[in-house]
C-alpha cells in the first residue's frame, strides 16, 4: 500500500468528517441559544425535541446513505427523508463554512483595527467625543458583521432549495458541431446522441430518466450513446434504468460504456447482460464498425479508466488498445472518465465522448472565472475541448473550448466532449450547472 496516498485518503476523509460534525454542532448551539431565550418551557422543549428528532432521522439516512444508494429501493416516503437529509447536510455544511469565513475576516479587521491603534500617535479628542466616536463606529460595524453572518448562513440553503427545485431537472438540450480529422465527407453532418450519468436512484426517478430519454429521441439522431453511471450505488435498480434507456432508438443503435458508479456497486456485468437484454450494447474494452451512408467510422468503449489503483499507484490510462483503434477511418471513443483524453489523443482518437464530472454540479462564476467542485478531480470539466494528434500528452498544454468550438483547419486535432450528466451525487442539487442532453453534429475537419 502506498502510505503517502493512504494518508492523503484518510485526511482528506477525516476532514470533511470534521466539518460536517462541527457545521451539526453549529446549528445545534445556535437553536440551543434561540430557545433559550423563549419564555414559555413547553415550547422551549417541543422545539429542541423536534429538532434532535429531525436531526437523528438525518444522521440515519446520511449513514445508510453511506452504503452508496442504499435509498435506490426506498418508498416515495423515505426517498423524501433522502433528499431532505442531503439537502440539510450540504446546506448546512456550507453554511457554516461562509459563516467561519466571514467571522475570520472579521476578527482579522478587529486585529488590524488594533494594530494600527497601536502604531499611530492618538489625535487628543475631548473627553466627551471620544465616546461618541465609538458609539457610533462600533454598531456599525457590529451591525454589518452580524449582517453578513445571516446572508451568509442563509443564502446556501435558498441556493439549495433553488438547485433542488429549479435547475435539477431542467434538461438542456445542447447542440455542438464538432470538427472532426479525417471525417469522410458522407460522415459530414453526422449526428450523434448523448447522455450521461443517470444515476437512477432516490434523486432521480424512472419518470424523470423517461422523460429524458423522450427529449433524446426527439432529437433523431443517427446514433445514441450513454457514457456510463447508470446508477449510483449497489442498491438502486439498474434493470429499471437500463430498462428506460433501451427506449432510445437511432438508426445506428444505442451503444454504451460503464461509470466508476458500477465499479461501486459490482454491477458492471449486470449492465453488459441488461444492454444486450435491450437489443443496446455496452462496449467493454471492445470496438465496432459502424457505416453510415456508405462510409464507415469505429466506434470504441472502454469501462472506467482508474487513475490510481487501490493501493495508490499510477495507472496507464486506456492501455492495451492497439488493437482497437483503426489507421484508415475515423475513431469515436467512449470513456466515462474525461482524463483519458490525454492519452487517446496521443494514441490518434480523433473523438472522445465523456461524462463523470457532471459539470461541477455547482458552478459559482466570480469576476469570469468559473468555480466548482470538479475542478479537484479534472481540467476537462464541462463542454469541448481539443488537443494536438499523436503528441505525448505530458508536452501539450490543454486547450479548453468550454462553449464554443474553435476548429484550427491548420492542424490536426483530437477532440473531447464532455457532457455535464442528467443526474446527482451527494446533493440533490445543481446550481449553474443544468442537466445535459448533447446533440453533436460532425463535421469535416
Amino acid at each position: 500500500m502506498n502510505l503517502g496516498w493512504l494518508l492523503l485518503r484518510i485526511v482528506i476523509g477525516l476532514t470533511i468528517l470534521t466539518t460536517l460534525f462541527l457545521s451539526q454542532r453549529f446549528y445545534y448551539r445556535a437553536i440551543w441559544r434561540t430557545t433559550g431565550r423563549w419564555r414559555a418551557d413547553w415550547l422551549r422543549i417541543w422545539a429542541r425535541l423536534l429538532y434532535c428528532v429531525a436531526l437523528t432521522i438525518v444522521l440515519l439516512a446520511f449513514l445508510d446513505g453511506l452504503r452508496m444508494g442504499r435509498h435506490g429501493h426506498l418508498k416515495p416516503r423515505d426517498a423524501v427523508l433522502a433528499i431532505f437529509s442531503g439537502l440539510w447536510l450540504s446546506s448546512a455544511f456550507f453554511a457554516f463554512l461562509f459563516v467561519e469565513f466571514v467571522h475570520g475576516v472579521e476578527r482579522v479587521w478587529n486585529w488590524l483595527r488594533k494594530s494600527s491603534r497601536t502604531r499611530v500617535t492618538p489625535v487628543p479628542l475631548s473627553a466627551a467625543s471620544t465616546p461618541v466616536v465609538e458609539r457610533l463606529a462600533d454598531p456599525s460595524r457590529r451591525y454589518f458583521f452580524r449582517s453578513a453572518s445571516v446572508l451568509a448562513g442563509a443564502t446556501p440553503f435558498f441556493s439549495c432549495m433553488y438547485g433542488f427545485a429549479a435547475e435539477r431537472l431542467h434538461y438542456q438540450v445542447r447542440r455542438i458541431e464538432i470538427p472532426m480529422a479525417n471525417l469522410p465527407s458522407a460522415l459530414d453532418g453526422m449526428r450523434i446522441a448523448q447522455i450521461s450519468d443517470i444515476h437512477l436512484s432516490g434523486y432521480m426517478s424512472r419518470t424523470d430518466v423517461r422523460r429524458a430519454v423522450d427529449m433524446t429521441n426527439d432529437l433523431g439522431a443517427d446514433l445514441a450513446v450513454v457514457t456510463g453511471d447508470f446508477i449510483t450505488g449497489s442498491a438502486d435498480p439498474i434493470a429499471d434504468c437500463i430498462e428506460e434507456v433501451s427506449r432510445l432508438h437511432a438508426p445506428l443503435g444505442v451503444w454504451g460504456c460503464n461509470g466508476n458508479h458500477e465499479i461501486y456497486a459490482k454491477a458492471e456485468n449486470a449492465a453488459q447482460q441488461l444492454f444486450a437484454q435491450g437489443g443496446m450494447k455496452l462496449l467493454r474494452h471492445e470496438n465496432a464498425q459502424l457505416t453510415l451512408r456508405g462510409a464507415q467510422f469505429n466506434l470504441i468503449g472502454v469501462d472506467y479508466q482508474r487513475e490510481r489503483s487501490i493501493d495508490g499507484q499510477r495507472m496507464q490510462l486506456l492501455s492495451n488498445m492497439d488493437a482497437l483503434i483503426r489507421r484508415d477511418i475515423p475513431n469515436i471513443l467512449l470513456s466515462h472518465n474525461p482524463n483519458s483524453f490525454n492519452r487517446a489523443a496521443e494514441l490518434g482518437i480523433e473523438l472522445s465522448l465523456a461524462g463523470h464530472t457532471h459539470g461541477g454540479q455547482i458552478q459559482v462564476e466570480i469576476l469570469d472565472h468559473r468555480l466548482t467542485p470538479a475542478r479537484f478531480i479534472s481540467d476537462y470539466i464541462a463542454g469541448l475541448f481539443e488537443r494536438p494528434l499523436y503528441k505525448p500528452s505530458e508536452e501539450i498544454l490543454v486547450r479548453r473550448e468550454p462553449d464554443v468550438p474553435a476548429a484550427n483547419p491548420q492542424a490536426q486535432a483530437a477532440r473531447l466532449y464532455v457532457n455535464r450528466g442528467l443526474g446527482t451525487v451527494g446533493a440533490p442539487v445543481r446550481l449553474g450547472v443544468p442537466p445535459e442532453i448533447s446533440l453533436i453534429v460532425l463535421r469535416r475537419g
